[in-house]
């Protein structure tokens, strides 16, 4: 069987029968705003700078609070320079189960690793779940190529100017595992989510069948 990439791998978390949907329909192009976050993730120091870049950054906080986030990163995470110059940047990884883009590889104090850019905003704490997959997928993949243990990633969250730092543990790889298996099994479409908020954005609503109800209807 062909590995699959980060991206499928993510999916199979969030949602299998999205992941079904996708692979029927193909990879659909990464829309031009999620882009223009993305960009951010190479340009922190001139935004920390730059009064005229960052006003007319995508950003999703205010200025002075986006930079005093940066300012934050800047004194809080080991591997800040490694994170704002990258040894590599858009690097092609295939490990043994997955294969896909790591938006930076950082050579950061304990070895290579892994930072993923992600549009969207930070959970509270951590990374959400499906992104948790493919962090450990692209930390997998790159410890496969180096021959080495990969034991640290990196999410990015450039909007929000959020950097997360996660280890590859057992619970984490755990999770990574299930949703490998999850992409493997699929051959055709899975149940239907139901009452489930993750269906309301979802491309493939329409055709999906799921019926979600709001918040009101489900309280009377």
């Amino acid at each position: 069987m062909s590995t699959h990439t980060f991206r499928e791998l993510e999916t199979a978390a969030y949602c299998p029968r999205k992941l079904y949907y996708r692979r029927r329909d193909g990879a659909s192009e990464i829309p031009d705003e999620i882009e223009s976050v993305r960009r951010l993730a190479r340009e922190y120091e001139r935004l920390l700078t730059d009064d005229a870049a960052l006003l007319a950054a995508p950003i999703e906080v205010g200025p002075d609070e986006y930079r005093d986030r940066l300012r934050g990163l800047r004194e809080r995470l080991a591997d800040w320079d490694a994170l704002v110059a990258p040894a590599g940047t858009d690097a092609y990884l295939e490990g043994k189960d997955a294969r896909g883009i790591a938006h930076k590889i950082v050579a950061g104090q304990d070895g290579p690793a892994p930072s993923l850019v992600f549009a969207g905003r930070p959970p509270e704490n951590g990374v959400w779940e499906p992104q948790t997959v493919r962090l450990v997928a692209a930390a997998k993949a790159l410890s496969w190529e180096r021959e080495r243990d990969v034991d640290i990633a990196y999410a990015e969250y450039p909007a929000y100017g959020d950097i997360r730092r996660i280890e590859v543990n057992a619970r984490r790889a755990g999770t990574y595992r299930r949703a490998v298996r999850t992409a493997d099994s699929i051959d055709g479409p899975p149940g239907r989510v139901r009452n489930d908020a993750k269906c309301k954005p979802c491309e493939f609503s329409d055709d999906c069948g799921v019926k979600t109800r709001s918040l009101r209807s489900m309280l009377r």
